[in-house]
């Protein structure tokens, strides 16, 4: 399989915004890696029966199934332990596994920022494909300024899932993606903007960019816990203006 280019990250800190409950958290958070760029078609071909028409460009029309089916195969591949476990649909993440997987929120935000504060880590005509360059498709990776971690991407071109559940008070098994894609106007293009979707749901402009790094507690890790998922899926509270409540709790 074409490598799949990780930098190692240092540890540090990160503040999440959560809008719907107007509340923040900050995370520390432990050394891990993640890619260097998106996954690729031609990546995402060579692990999954789907064709490469355009082997540069970000992978797009990937489902976070089919993207988390995606870190597993690419797990086995290299001989690492596969990090994630299905029973049909509903999938577990074993963080004491050191196979590929979906960064969590908050190391995909660390990762983003690279220490910057602002909402983009460099002018975002410099360091990302948006809307502004009149573009109709995803462009090859790297062909924008990198951060200062060296990621390329990470704002524009296309979206990224997260493993993280959206807002399941109301978005039920809706997963996080994040980043801006090549069609979105800048004030959608930021390194705090969160949206989502189904995990079962393919769109033109999201793909998925991989990390690693095992952890000593197999459902806790990264600003993640399996008992927070589960007690949010049960809480209730305001929508905000705009949202269209959709319960689907969780098992």
């Amino acid at each position: 399989m074409t490598d799949l280019e990780l930098r190692r990250l240092p540890a540090g800190r990160v503040t999440l915004h959560d809008a719907r409950r107007k509340i923040e958290r900050t995370v520390d958070l432990e050394s891990f890696e993640i890619g260097v760029f998106a996954v690729t078609e031609e990546q995402l071909a060579e692990i999954l029966p789907i064709p490469s028409r355009h082997p540069r460009r970000p992978a797009v029309e990937v489902s976070w199934l089919r993207a988390v089916h995606f870190c597993n195969a690419a797990s086995e591949w290299e001989g690492l332990d596969p990090v994630y476990r299905f029973d049909g649909e509903d999938v577990e993440w074993d963080a004491t596994a050191e196979g590929y997987r979906l960064p969590t929120e908050a190391e995909w935000e660390y990762a983003c920022r690279a220490g910057s504060i602002g909402p983009h880590y460099a002018p975002l005509t410099d360091a990302a494909w948006t809307s502004a360059d009149g573009i109709r498709t995803p462009q090859d990776v790297g062909g924008k300024l990198p951060n200062l971690f060296g990621l390329f991407d990470t704002l524009g071109n296309a979206w990224e899932w997260c493993w993280d559940l959206l807002d399941p008070e109301r978005y039920g098994d809706y997963r996080v993606f994040r980043g801006g894609g090549f069609a979105d106007e800048a004030w959608s293009v930021r390194a705090s903007v969160r949206r989502g979707g189904s995990p079962r749901t393919a769109q033109d402009d999201v793909g998925l960019r991989v990390a690693r790094g095992a952890f000593d507690d197999p459902q806790r890790a990264q600003g993640w816990a399996a008992q927070d998922d589960r007690e949010r899926a049960l809480s209730d509270g305001p929508v905000p203006f705009g949202w269209t409540p959709l319960r689907r709790p969780l098992a």
